[in-house]
């Protein structure tokens, strides 16, 4: 009796598992991290990472400074160059400006002066205790001696030519301040007046030295 209850029950248990197959277990695994999980640094190695990361930064800006110095030195280098060209370049042209000149002379020459020269100015009649009315004309003039020689002053030496072209002699003793009879030594000057006789509009006045000398013109001014 207890044999088959032991049977029975063995086959059961057989049955039954026969109608309900062995279910799958409820443990569920967790799936393995993925790669960028694992890529992920942990904090530790991250702080070590920043600090690679701002010595490498570091260095750079050090390289970048000193290119920059490099590119300022080249760069004030180049404008000496220039400006040194540049100077040099106005000396060249004065140079080359210079040959293209002739040689100047060793002293230039003094303007070669007349061994005498006449001035003449127009100036009021004035006249002395001799004249007779007032119908005259007088001229200051000044002769001035630039030769090595002495000459001969006289008021007889000096004549009056008006615009008409008529020449006037002077008149001597009519007017006060008249041309003094002297002998002008080399570099000496004598001024007077020279009067004519008539109303006039002097052109110019000219002196002969010694009447038969050479003779000088001055424009009256």
């Amino acid at each position: 009796m207890g044999l088959l209850c032991r049977r029975e029950q063995e086959a059961w248990l057989l049955a039954r598992e026969l109608d309900n197959p062995p279910r799958q277990s409820s443990i569920t695994w967790s799936q393995p991290p993925s790669l960028p999980e694992l890529a992920t640094p942990l904090p530790h190695s991250a702080r070590y990472g920043h600090a690679s990361t701002n010595r490498l930064r570091g260095c750079l800006g050090i390289v970048g400074l000193f290119v920059l110095i490099a590119i300022v030195a080249a760069v004030a280098s180049g404008g000496d160059d220039n400006d040194s060209a540049s100077t040099t370049k106005p000396a060249a042209t004065q140079g080359s400006a210079k040959q293209d000149q002739p040689e100047e002379e060793p002293a230039k020459k003094e303007q070669k002066k007349e061994p005498v020269t006449v001035t003449a100015k127009k100036t009021d009649f004035k006249k002395s205790i001799l004249a007779q009315g007032d119908d005259y004309t007088s001229v200051k003039v000044t002769i001035t001696n630039n030769s090595k020689d002495d000459i001969d002053v006289n008021p007889l030496y000096v004549t009056i030519t008006d615009t008409d072209g008529s020449k006037h002699t002077a008149e001597l003793g009519v007017g006060e301040d008249q041309l003094d009879t002297v002998k002008l030594a080399p570099g000496e000057d004598v001024t007077g007046t020279i009067t004519g006789k008539g109303a006039f509009d002097a052109k110019y006045v000219t002196y002969t030295d010694g009447l038969i000398g050479d003779s000088v013109r001055g424009d009256v001014s």
